[in-house]
């Protein structure tokens, strides 16, 4: 489900904030604007609750967990609900957890080196993090001797450059704070949210 959705929709959200009290309206909001995988991260306090409120909820987004740095943090983003996990690196532990309850796990790599060590781990995609320090170029590199590999390109992602990285060869390109920031989240902005989301939506499948 994980591939087959950012296959359609070509983009990701990334939620980062210090506090989320309604997650189904947010992931409501984000699908509205065309993006329906949403990863809420491991650095929100509490996050599980948030998972676990955003899972059981009715809406047409697919709920995962990001900043999954370990096998426990794996262990209890699948206890919540979680249905694919993201990492920011290389994470044996939490491939491990992943692959064991057949959840989908993302690998972040940015080297040749981690990008055979994520596929070989079982990443059904892989992370190019952080995007913003080695730009489009960077991902075009990677797709020679990786053709087959899907790419998902997270950091410092906009929709003025968005199309840049999938012309380079991305699966899917990755939304953070310049479509959910902290502020409109606190203020519930959902509109707000679905318009930017929409925009993100359009350069990314341009």
């Amino acid at each position: 489900m994980l591939i087959e959705t950012l296959t359609a929709d070509r983009a990701l959200a990334v939620v980062r904030a210090p506090r989320i009290d309604d997650p189904a309206s947010l992931c409501r909001a984000l699908a509205a604007g065309g993006i329906r995988v949403v990863e809420f991260t491991f650095t929100t306090p509490g996050v599980e609750a948030v998972i676990a409120e955003a899972a059981a909820e009715p809406h047409d987004a697919l709920v995962g967990a990001g900043t999954v740095t370990d096998a426990p943090t794996a262990e209890a983003a699948i206890a919540a609900g979680a249905r694919f996990l993201v990492t920011p690196g290389i994470s044996e532990g939490a491939a491990a957890v992943a692959r064991e309850a057949g959840v989908p796990i993302m690998l972040g790599a940015l080297s040749p080196t981690e990008v055979m060590r994520a596929v070989d781990l079982g990443s059904v995609a892989v992370k190019v993090f952080p995007a913003s320090t080695v730009g489009p170029g960077h991902l075009r590199d990677l797709r020679g001797p990786f053709p087959a590999v899907p790419f998902v390109p997270s950091g410092g992602l906009r929709s003025d450059n968005a199309g840049e990285w999938m012309a380079a060869g991305a699966l899917a390109v990755t939304a953070g704070s310049s479509v959910v920031s902290a502020a409109d989240i606190e203020a519930a902005a959902w509109e707000a949210v679905t318009e930017r989301a929409r925009a993100f939506s359009r350069a990314a499948t341009a």
